[in-house]
């Protein structure tokens, strides 16, 4: 399910007000481009007795409106009906679907409804003080209960006070969906409490459990980049300097990567080796200050001083005057450390689909993959994108677009895998069937920068202006077109806002 959070930032990059009550189509449209099986939607009503509920579902692949739901009964109990309506829901869908309501019932653990109550209020409020106090009730009312006590631990980590998210962290379960998410926050926290041997041993646990015990996975950059920060703190340099390289080479867009490396680099004394890492960082990203002053500092310490004074020279007509810094650079590891690039955040539904996916290939020795659906082929394309697995993905949405010609997340799919590997016109082709199938902002700011790469701003200017008509508060595509408007011609700018 996806969360609170991220369906109100699907909802800004589409520029819909969170408030508005949406139409079929618009529900249809999001939820493909979120990937999602299901919309469920509908009203309530209160009579100051009874509570009402009426309630749809609407299947996304292939579309169908199923036929309402209603439940009613006294305010106190919500819970039960809840149960009710959900077990209606899945069975309503799944006529071969096995469990009774008493069975579905007996499998979920009964919440006070002033808990449930707090822990909703705790989700919603705006100001921590009031998020943290709810979510603290909730948790006295129902110790055992995980949700609040996960959300309790991402308060306290969004504020940055990881001695206290830890505590609550600790509490989510192995087998609850919310632990791999945990474990990711709870090395995040020992690396900015500095501890780094306890923060390898969280991403090294959370790296076995996505790999599977009896069928490979696909290693997260994000995890990776991280286990390699925690090695490198405790002078693990070769084992660090490998996980990033392979970081590396699965997103070969980040500059993240290389400039960790570079960092490593400095400890070690190995200033050449730092500045072709810093080069590369700001290869992958030109407009960051930071990668081109790291660049110039470790050329000055090689003792290459006329190609630094280029670099910064570049970087002053880049930057001005205050673009590029002066930095001095150490080989102590804790001169460094500030520098450091940390990743914070992870995608937690790839995190979830590839547990599942591992889990299900192992449960079923590999058979299972003959019964998959073309979503399922669809959402491990994906993931083996994000994990750099460019041949895979590419062979999974073929296999879905021969289920489903016109699926326009494989066509957006295939032109990204195509833009990756240099292929720029394959990318136009497949980015332009992806359109056909469905209109996108997502889909056309992608081509407005294939065109760019190719030199072609004025097409890239034009997609990227009917990508605003249709989401006016797409960050990236508002980005992309300021820099068409201020930048240089032919040049591709870095990617930003939600993705």
């Amino acid at each position: 399910m996806y969360s609170h959070s991220w369906r109100l930032g699907e909802l800004e990059r589409y520029g819909i007000p969170t408030t508005a009550k949406l139409s079929r189509a618009t529900m249809l449209h999001v939820a493909e481009d979120l990937d999602a099986d299901f919309v469920v939607f509908g009203s309530f009503s209160y009579d100051g007795k009874n509570l009402t509920i009426d309630s749809r579902l609407l299947r996304v692949n292939p579309a169908a409106l199923l036929p309402p739901l209603h439940e009613s009964g006294p305010l106190e109990t919500v819970m039960d009906l809840h149960t009710r309506l959900l077990w209606r829901m899945l069975s309503a869908n799944d006529h071969a679907y096995p469990l009774s309501l008493t069975e579905f019932s007996q499998m979920h653990k009964a919440i006070r409804l002033d808990a449930f109550e707090h822990y909703i209020r705790g989700l919603i409020a705006n100001e921590d003080e009031t998020r943290l106090r709810e979510l603290r009730e909730a948790v006295r009312l129902e110790p055992e209960w995980v949700e609040p006590n996960y959300a309790l631990g991402e308060a306290y980590f969004t504020k940055r006070d990881c001695a206290s998210a830890l505590p609550w962290y600790a509490k989510v379960p192995r087998t609850h969906d919310r632990y791999l998410e945990a474990l990711f926050s709870i090395g995040v926290c020992r690396l900015s409490m500095n501890q780094p041997d306890q923060a390898e041993e969280a991403f090294a646990t959370l790296q076995i459990l996505l790999r599977g015990s009896n069928a490979p996975g696909v290693d997260f950059p994000e995890v990776l980049n991280n286990l390699a920060i925690a090695k490198a703190r405790q002078n693990k340099f070769p084992a660090a300097q490998e996980d990033l390289r392979r970081a590396s080479a699965l997103d070969p867009d980040e500059d993240d990567y290389p400039f960790n490396l570079g960092l490593i680099a400095i400890r070690q004394g190995d200033f050449n080796g730092a500045a072709t890492q810093f080069r590369e960082a700001s290869h992958r990203e030109p407009d960051i200050p930071e990668d081109r002053s790291l660049l110039v500092a470790a050329l000055e310490k090689a003792g290459k001083q006329e190609e630094a004074d280029q670099e910064r020279n570049a970087a002053l007509e880049a930057f001005g005057p205050s673009g590029v810094t002066t930095t001095h650079l150490e080989s102590k590891n804790d001169s460094l450390t500030h520098l450091e690039r940390v990743t914070t955040e992870i995608d937690p539904e790839t995190l979830r689909f590839e547990m599942e996916s591992a889990e299900a290939r192992a449960a079923t020795n590999g058979t299972q993959e003959s019964r998959d659906t073309p979503a399922i082929h669809l959402r491990r394309a994906r993931q083996q994108l994000s994990g750099g697995q460019l041949d895979a993905a590419e062979r999974e949405y073929h296999v879905t677009l021969a289920a489903d010609k016109g699926n326009a997340a494989a066509h957006l799919g295939l032109g990204e895998i195509a833009r990756r590997q240099g292929r720029l016109d394959d990318a136009v082709k497949e980015l332009q069937l992806s359109l056909e199938a469905r209109d996108s902002a997502v889909v056309r700011t992608t081509l407005a920068r294939v065109y760019l790469e190719q030199k072609k701003t004025v097409l890239a200017r034009g997609e990227v202006e009917r990508a605003l008509k249709i989401a006016p508060n797409y960050a990236e595509a508002k980005q992309l077109l300021e820099h068409l408007q201020n930048g240089k011609p032919g040049e591709v700018p870095p990617k930003g806002g939600p993705q």
